[in-house]
């Protein structure tokens, strides 16, 4: 949940006009909004594509007469009974999909999810899966529903360069082939779940940050190609594209179920952060709304779900995992962006952006981080280290530690990358107040 500093300083603001992007709903979380609230969010916000990850009657029906496209999902979990019989999917489509429609717009059905990296071993039930299901459509008169199941970029043997892109060797017989015969022959996209922070914070190293938030930089050249990327996004899915153009299925869509990236992480996730979230999803879905392709395939439009619309307490694994969405389960914008394709906050040299301390971070990495921007920093720091001075008081590190970093912020004249402290910072576009002090809104 939001603190409420956190409510008190975030904007909510129209996101998501046009139909090519879209946002995943994801629900692993006790506190978010019921469903009918959260459609109401959805149409507020003119988001019109939504992609779930089951088929729960609650959800489908809020969803009812809201002109919203949907993206359904059968569970790992029922492949293989799905794969073993007709009868089981005929029974599923007509509990989970029949009595909905037409009211709720469901346009496509997602088959799994990342099924090759699934450990309970459901590879082989993936494609049976997916014509036993189509079949079933077929019988209910739903065949213009779609059948894809999406998959990760650890599918790829290789995938730098971009143009030596390569499904790994045990997949392709047994898996990819069948599913892109079954995806061409009707007429489907292969869905492609795509996270670039992934690579990032594992080769930060060699990976510009500019690179991976789709800002601007010099480019990677793709010495076989001859094409430059000037994103990391579009190198991994034409790397995808090059798999697929090596086995002759060039001529399939390609349609990206997920991306995003987190506004939280533990101490090893480079690069996780409210400010480089909230780049990496302005920066692309401005991209995406310009309506070309990738540099392998320019002619072929995207669509792009976002990941995700709420942040999710309940999931396991690392802090990131929790830390996806573009909302607090309190309906309040994680980070001020706009997802129309526009800037909605104020330009950075107006001054009306400010960097306060996140209160998700620790207590070390907050002092850490202070200690950096009052010290070699070269903020000005002393409104909150000297007794008595106004922003002396409230005496909390939170209070202080956003002093700080908005100080530093301001004196480097708002640059990208500078409210940032390791994910302990981001910027809002309200000016804080803390107790009677007032922040600097430059220098």
């Amino acid at each position: 949940m939001a603190s409420g500093l956190q409510v008190m300083l975030l904007l909510l603001f129209p996101i998501l006009a046009l139909s090519d992007v879209g946002v995943n709903w994801g629900r692993i979380a006790n506190d978010l909004p019921e469903p009918p609230q959260v459609v109401r969010l959805l149409k507020s916000q003119g988001i019109n594509r939504v992609k779930i990850f089951d088929t729960n009657p609650s959800v489908l029906t809020a969803l009812a007469h809201s002109n919203i496209s949907i993206v359904v999902a059968m569970p790992n979990e029922l492949l293989s009974q799905a794969a073993a019989a007709q009868s089981f999917t005929d029974a599923w489509v007509r509990s989970n999909i029949s009595p909905h429609v037409p009211a709720t717009n469901i346009i496509s059905i997602a088959v799994g999810n990342e099924v090759f990296v699934d450990p309970n071993n459901t590879t082989e039930f993936l494609v049976p899966a997916m014509k036993n299901l189509y079949a079933s459509l077929t019988q209910f008169k739903l065949s213009h529903i779609k059948i894809s199941s999406p998959i990760a970029l650890s599918c790829l043997a290789t995938s730098y360069p971009t143009s030596s892109g390569s499904f790994k060797p045990d997949l392709v017989e047994t898996a990819i082939k069948p599913m892109l015969d079954f995806l061409r022959t009707t007429a489907s996209p292969l869905m492609l779940n795509v996270y670039p922070f992934f690579a990032y914070t594992a080769n930060s190293d060699t990976i510009s940050l500019d690179y991976a938030l789709l800002r601007d930089n010099k480019g990677v050249l793709d010495q076989g190609s001859g094409l430059t990327y000037t994103s990391l996004f579009d190198a991994q899915i034409d790397a995808v594209f090059a798999a697929m153009k090596a086995l002759q299925y060039d001529d399939v869509k390609i349609s990206v179920t997920e991306t995003g990236w987190p506004s939280i992480g533990d101490e090893n996730e480079i690069g996780a952060g409210h400010e480089n979230a909230a780049a990496y999803n302005g920066n692309l879905v401005r991209r995406v709304l310009t309506g070309t392709g990738t540099p392998m395939n320019p002619n072929q439009p995207l669509d792009v779900y976002l990941f995700a619309l709420f942040n999710e307490n309940q999931k396991s694994g690392p802090t990131s995992e929790r830390n996806y969405g573009l909302f607090y389960p309190n309906q309040q914008k994680v980070y001020d962006i706009s997802l129309k394709g526009t800037d909605s906050a104020p330009p950075a040299a107006a001054g009306q952006t400010w960097c306060v301390a996140s209160d998700q971070a620790s207590e070390d990495k907050l002092r850490e981080a202070m200690n950096y921007a009052c010290g070699e920093g070269g903020a000005d720091c002393r409104p909150i280290q000297e007794e008595g001075s106004t922003c002396h008081n409230p005496d909390s590190l939170i209070a202080q530690a956003s002093y700080a970093f908005n100080s530093y912020y301001q004196k480097k004249a708002r640059a990208t990358g500078t409210c940032d402290f390791g994910g302990a910072a981001y910027v809002i576009t309200q000016q804080p107040r803390f107790g009677n002090c007032d922040f600097p809104s430059g220098y």
